[in-house]
């Protein structure tokens, strides 16, 4: 295995989910939750450890398929960890392993939840959960390959490792056009359930 370019990687993924984890900080602020701090420093910690990994290891040109699996399987865990950390700090779960369990459900939609009551998280709270569950639902490496083309190297052992459904005749030419349009789609299809949500007299914030 190449264990650069599987670090380098998974770094990657960890400065691009430090991205998201500023999304619940408009909510945040708009429903006065003063969980605003707490997404914008783990954040902050998810960028900088994904930095330090990136310039410690230098991505590799040439990875199999057996790097594609580990990549998606220290990925989950990785990213479970990060996603974790906001549960955390909130305080509304009672063990750190709860907090992982409930990360780790969303980036891989399993579905399951360790929370009687999931509304007694605070509304930034909730939206990260559901962000969490919406990443899950086409998948992280997936996502990586439609918008970093740094990712493009060894496309095809990732994208299969994460969705090992389409073989690889059936993909597009280049795998990051193949990525694009998976979450193209996805994203049409999320935008249109918004609407029909609103029509039936959903908030916005619900929908």
């Amino acid at each position: 295995m190449r264990t650069g370019g599987v670090l380098n990687i998974i770094g990657k993924l960890l400065i691009l989910i430090s991205l998201f984890l500023l999304t619940p900080i408009p909510f945040s602020i708009y429903f006065d939750d003063k969980m605003a701090g707490v997404f914008l420093g783990c954040s902050l910690i998810g960028a900088t450890l994904g930095g330090l990994i990136v310039a410690a290891f230098v991505p590799e040109k040439n990875l199999g398929y057996r790097d594609g699996f580990a990549v998606v399987v220290f990925s989950w865990l990785g990213l479970a960890f990060l996603g974790s950390l906001p549960y955390y700090f909130c305080g509304s779960m009672p063990s750190y392993v709860d907090c992982f369990f409930e990360s780790m459900s969303g980036f891989t939609t399993t579905g399951s939840t360790i929370l009687n009551e999931v509304e007694i998280l605070p509304n930034s709270m909730l939206f990260w959960r559901a962000t969490t569950h919406w990443i899950g639902g086409m998948g992280i490496i997936v996502l990586s390959l439609a918008i970093l083309p740094l990712l493009g190297v060894g496309g095809t052992q990732l994208f299969q490792a994460e969705m090992p459904g389409p073989t690889k005749d059936r993909l597009a030419p280049r795998i990051q056009d193949t990525a694009r349009i998976l979450w193209g789609v996805y994203l049409l299809f999320t935008v249109l359930e918004i609407i029909l949500l609103l029509l039936g007299g959903m908030s916005f914030f619900d929908a």
